[in-house]
């Protein structure tokens, strides 16, 4: 019968524990000020932050019966 109350209390305590970590992530969201989602949001159409390499390297395709010695 105690196990039966630990199980039940560690359940309520969970309960608990998982509601204030939702309502700390809600505070945390809407408490961020706007400039770091703003900028977030923006990233996929900044083409300057985006570094492209050169064209890319192909490499030699051997003709047919030659073999690469590489």
């Amino acid at each position: 019968m105690a196990i039966e109350n630990l199980f039940d209390s560690a359940s309520s305590v969970m309960t608990v524990v998982s509601f204030t970590t939702f309502v700390g992530i809600l505070w945390w969201t809407f408490s961020r000020s706007n400039s770091d989602f703003d900028a977030a949001a923006h990233l996929p159409f900044d083409d300057e932050a985006l570094d492209y390499p050169a064209a890319p390297v192909s490499m030699p395709v051997p003709a047919q019966g030659e073999r690469n010695h590489g």
